[in-house]
């Protein structure tokens, strides 16, 4: 069975065949459906090694229903690429060390997400990508106001508008902000759409469901770990989990020396992001079903600052998740440990 490489890139791609006799074919295609078909499709069944990008999921579906044997590698895997020169980097050799890669075994495989979940992360992505614009009209409009000494009253984002209108606006003011206004009405309207596929798409999804058991996690934010995880059977422990997250912090040693310093922010910055948010709002809370985590997390804002016990906080948010999720285990207080207390020193 011959082993071939391929070097995918969004216009055109690069092959590289070895062949059972020790030939090396290499040829720069198109990348598309048809020319994949032309170039592969009259093969006899080979083994195809690319790597995890954007466009390697319906490529490596496209070829797998032409009969090949298709492997989707995790690029981060350093050994993958141990033949090819630190000098010179080329599509070619790119696509020659993922051959020869495949053929000794060098490679780690990467997790291909289900069909139904990569439809969530589309809708999720589509989602953040609305509430990010609704942000910047907010903090532009929020901008214009503080201009002519006005202040704006702290309410939810599809409510500052309304605040705003019932400011004292000179007409000015008044014309300057009413294109964001008119502008921002759609954007809201269009978050609570996609809130409601989200829900929609994820309300017979079990893991979904019982991941908003947790304190402060909503249907989004369960939909965005369990679509962007898939298998919670992937990770050995809480402390994978939260690696692949880029929730634990980044360190850099050497010998006797050990530095420890911010998180890695390696994982999907979607899924960091909203437990970063829920994270803030058990902080924020008053509720019982809380006292717990917030009692903990108080214990660092002490010593360390709100911010670095927030993150703390978030990367245990996202321990108690895997573990859920690992023991298909609703949410329980009493399960938690509680913070230990600070015995006073003795002068």
């Amino acid at each position: 069975m011959d082993t071939i490489g391929l070097d995918l890139h969004k216009r055109e791609s690069q092959l590289c065949v070895l062949g059972e006799d020790g030939s090396v074919s290499e040829r720069r295609i198109v990348t598309s459906r048809e020319r994949f078909t032309a170039v592969l499709g009259n093969r006899p069944p080979a083994r195809i090694l690319l790597e995890a990008s954007t466009e390697s999921e319906w490529v490596a579906q496209h070829l797998e229903s032409l009969g090949h044997e298709v492997i989707v590698a995790d690029p981060n895997y350093a050994p993958m690429y141990s033949t090819r020169s630190r000098r010179v980097k080329t599509d070619k050799r790119d696509a020659r060390s993922l051959a020869e890669a495949l053929k000794v075994g060098a490679y780690h495989r990467a997790h291909r997400v289900s069909s139904e979940r990569r439809h969530i992360r589309a809708e999720l992505a589509v989602r953040e990508a609305l509430v990010r614009t609704r942000t910047r009209y907010i903090s532009l409009a929020k901008a214009l106001v503080r201009r002519d000494g006005l202040r704006v009253a702290g309410s939810e984002a599809e409510k500052v508008a309304r605040r705003i209108a019932e400011l004292d606006l000179s007409d000015s003011l008044a014309s300057e902000l009413m294109p964001l206004f008119q502008v921002m009405a759609p954007i809201n309207e269009q978050i609570e759409a996609a809130d409601r596929r989200i829900t929609h798409l994820s309300k017979n999804d079990p893991e979904v469901a019982l991941l908003t058991t947790a304190p402060s996690i909503g249907p989004i934010t369960a939909s965005a770990v369990v679509a962007t995880v898939d298998d919670i059977t992937r990770f050995q422990s809480a402390h994978q989990f939260e690696a692949f997250l880029g929730l634990v912090p980044g360190e850099r040693s050497l010998g006797e020396k050990r530095r420890v310093g911010k998180i890695t922010k390696a994982g999907n910055s979607r899924v960091r992001y909203l437990l970063v948010e829920a994270a803030w709002r058990i902080l924020r809370s008053k509720g019982e079903e809380t006292a717990a985590l917030r009692a903990w997390a108080v214990l660092i804002a002490t010593r360390r600052g709100k911010r670095i016990a927030v993150v703390a906080l978030a990367r245990r948010l996202a321990g108690i998740l895997y573990a859920m999720w690992r023991d298909n285990s609703p949410y329980t207080a009493e399960s938690l440990r509680m913070p230990r207390p600070i015995v006073a020193k003795a002068s």
